[in-house]
């Protein structure tokens, strides 16, 4: 039980700071999923929608500190049932989104490592075991290390994980694992290979035969039955392949201006994907560097989900030298995390990307 306690006590504790680490990286990111849970069903308490990212700090944090906490051994009783506790949730709501298919991806290591729900249930699934097997073996859990000691290490963590969190929040992420990361290139992002997977279906096809039903599965092709068709039931059986990039599209008005943008020696996007919750003080700022751009021969577009009519009083009040276009919200969060966020593109190629707090490094040729 000794040895079986100190392997799970190890791989327990690295992977929660290895998954809390990868979450900090990004806390934005993942209180965009949070947001998720609480309006999708899984949770059901859009009330606590305004506060997802304040909840997303702790929570990743708190998972970085059971991780050290479990290593070197410091207050045992607490950290297991910490552990326990979190676990639970986290399997409760694996196991839902992957039963009832309400969030396709739990965000257990933001965008660094994609899991399917039922990947991600079975995950939790394995570090339950692992971590009853600390609960009921807690004992075995001790360190030659001083109480002061892990005292000490403890705090020093929790500064350094709350002194990360700040940078992130008011830059972007250190470590962007994101198909929008800056040497990307966004249409060729979008581009399927040849021989790419693709996807297989299951038909059920169902017939009216001489008054009696009967269903015909097939791969695809229509079968050849003497009956009345009734209905067909599709089935995706095996995932083709998925591009990087699948939902980027700048509309204006109904009409698609993605493959003209992307093809711009020089662009400027301003990109905010709620106007009404943007940092309106920033747009001073912007305005005197997207009219820099434009003498320098730039194209600046501005890129928001928020309705052309509030975009337009947006620009107006600001005087600001450039259109809105209309891009989904949710892939407008993915681009940048902040709104308002400025990129710098080549030919579709992204060579720069900034929070509104760092405006000032843009540099323009």
């Amino acid at each position: 039980m000794k040895y079986l306690v100190g392997i799970s006590r190890i791989f327990v504790g690295i992977l929660f700071i290895i998954s809390g680490l990868i979450k900090l990286n990004d806390p934005v990111g993942f209180s965009f999923k949070l947001e998720e849970y609480f309006s999708s069903g899984v949770l059901d308490l859009p009330f606590f929608e305004p506060y997802a990212l304040t909840i997303s700090i702790f929570v990743v944090i708190f998972e970085v500190l059971l991780g050290v906490m479990l290593l070197i051994g410091f207050r045992v009783k607490f950290t297991v049932w910490s552990l326990l506790l979190m676990i639970v949730g986290f399997t409760f709501l694996t196991f839902y989104s992957a039963y009832f298919n309400k969030v396709t991806d739990c965000g257990c290591f933001g965008d660094a490592i994609k899991l399917t729900p039922w990947e991600s249930f079975t995950k939790d699934v394995i570090l339950l075991v692992l971590i009853i097997i600390l609960f009921i073996g807690k004992k075995y859990i001790v360190s030659p290390i001083g109480s002061n000691t892990k005292r000490i290490i403890t705090l020093v963590s929790l500064l350094l994980c709350s002194m990360y969190a700040y940078y992130v929040l008011n830059h972007l992420p250190v470590v962007d694992f994101r198909p929008y990361k800056i040497g990307a290139n966004i249409a060729q992002g979008m581009t399927v290979p040849e021989n790419a997977p693709k996807a297989i279906f299951e038909y059920a096809w169902e017939f009216n035969i001489n008054g009696e039903k009967k269903i015909i599965v097939t791969k695809g092709d229509y079968p050849s039955v003497d009956g009345e068709f009734v209905d067909v039931t599709t089935t995706e059986i095996q995932k083709g392949y998925e591009p990087p990039i699948h939902d980027f599209t700048i509309e204006q008005e109904g009409e698609d201006f993605t493959s003209s943008l992307l093809q711009e020696p020089k662009l400027v996007m301003v990109i905010a994907y709620d106007l009404g919750k943007t940092q309106f003080e920033t747009f001073d700022t912007i305005k005197q560097t997207t009219d820099k751009a434009i003498k320098k021969g730039y194209k600046v577009i501005g890129m928001s989900a928020s309705a052309k009519s509030f975009a337009d009083k947006v620009v107006k009040e600001y005087n600001l030298g450039f259109d809105f276009y209309f891009t989904d919200e949710t892939t407008l969060k993915t681009i940048v995390r902040s709104n308002p966020g400025i990129l710098v593109l080549e030919k579709g190629t992204i060579l720069q990307k900034v929070h509104y707090n760092d405006v000032d490094e843009l540099k323009f040729k």
